[in-house]
């Protein structure tokens, strides 16, 4: 048995710099936020009606600890009978809570259900807490270089050395000024859950916008910055996603519960894959994922007509475009600005690229199919294929 599933609506929290804008905010207070945010926009379900919570956190500790998922349920104030769980893949943790919960929702146990991300890495620094197996090292089964980031973006430029500093931080600029445009031009803000938060020395505010963005950067004072990974390196905290603390909800039904609440339709799920790559060159993960969801879809890269791809790396997203030989500033490709620019809170961005996906969906109703991809830690990718439902020429 198998239904189709569709994206009814997803929000998000500002995103703030790491232990800056939610320096005194809880983590699980931001996912609810998110949750309570994505209800308040749609009144037509009730409550009692959502069948699961599947809520992703990288560092699954403290306030983000407790089975996160069935705790903001409880804080968001749903009822005790709808149950909750919580999810880690690293980065891809919302995409991969959707994708989960979206299984459910095509094998007939759900009918309606939330899926969510939040990182709050001012309270849980990246790596806090870990403990890898000595054996990673001693023998051999990944690089050094595999368990930092930084350093495996590094190894990605090692591999496409065509891919220079110089288009990486071209790259990071434009992200900075297409961020900058869908702001002024009203897009960005429509899904922000305007999200209360402390600071200790200014007291509570309502945070109503990304805290992150720099729409003053050059590339001038991009290509002066140190290459914290390698001495004379190609990546920089300008052309990389930074550090961020935020929260994504997204509410998944099957079309038929979609259609018979009046619910809104902003994306249809299509396929989904993820595909391991080497650690140690984590970045390129979204290649084989999105060959391998292409595949099942029995689609090719040319039905594609928008792409959501996290930019944790300017390198990253410039693999995906080289392999699949797209420009570097194809329009297609995050239109609205990304992670560079907004932040990448970790598990919670998979999300967010739904919601950049879903209204470029409105906006181009000439295009049938995008994907939202991502790179995942220790060698993953994933990627997902949505429906325009909004294409022209197809029954909605």
């Amino acid at each position: 048995m198998s239904r189709s599933v569709v994206l009814v609506d997803a929000v998000r929290t500002p995103f703030g710099k790491a232990g800056s804008l939610y320096a005194g905010t809880r983590a699980d207070d931001l996912m609810v936020r998110a949750i309570r945010g994505l209800l308040d926009r749609n009144p037509l379900v009730v409550r009692e009606s959502i069948d699961d919570v599947a809520i992703a956190a990288t560092t699954q500790t403290g306030d983000q600890g407790m089975n996160i998922g069935r705790s903001a349920a409880l804080l968001s104030g749903l009822p005790v009978t709808v149950p909750g769980y919580s999810i880690d893949r690293w980065c891809a943790g919302a995409l991969t809570a959707v994708t989960t919960i979206a299984g459910a929702i095509a094998m007939g146990v759900n009918e309606i259900a939330i899926a969510g991300g939040v990182e709050h890495m001012g309270n849980h620094p990246i790596g806090d807490g870990l403990d890898p197996n000595p054996r990673f090292l001693a023998e051999r089964i990944v690089e050094q270089d595999a368990l930092a980031m930084g350093a495996t973006a590094e190894r990605l430029h090692d591999r496409y050395p065509s891919i220079t500093k110089e288009r990486a931080d071209l790259f990071a600029f434009n992200s900075q000024i297409k961020t900058a445009k869908a702001y002024a031009d009203g897009i960005i803000q429509v899904d922000l859950i305007p999200t209360a938060a402390r600071n200790v020395e200014l007291g509570w505010s309502i945070a109503t916008v990304d805290e992150p963005p720099r729409p003053s950067t050059t590339l001038e004072g991009l290509a002066g910055l140190k290459t914290p990974f390698r001495p004379a390196g190609r990546v920089t905290a300008g052309n990389s996603s930074g550090l961020n603390d935020g929260a994504t909800a997204a509410l998944m039904a099957s079309e038929e519960k979609a259609v018979e609440l009046g619910l809104t339709i902003k994306a249809r799920l299509v396929t989904y894959a993820f595909a391991g790559v080497e650690p140690e060159v984590m970045g390129f993960g979204p290649v084989p994922a999105t060959i391998k969801a292409l595949k099942q879809a029995g689609l090719t890269i040319a039905d594609i007509g928008l792409f959501e791809i996290n930019e944790a790396f300017a390198v990253q997203v410039l693999a995906f475009l080289e392999y699949f030989g797209f420009a570097d500033d194809d329009v297609r490709v995050n239109p609205v600005g990304g992670a560079i620019a907004v932040g990448h809170p970790l598990a919670s961005s998979g999300i967010r690229l739904m919601l950049n996906l879903a209204r470029g969906f409105e906006r181009h109703p000439q295009v049938r199919y995008g994907i939202t991809t991502m790179c995942i830690g220790l060698g993953m990718g994933g990627t997902v294929i949505w429906e325009n439902p909004h294409f022209e020429g197809v029954v909605k």
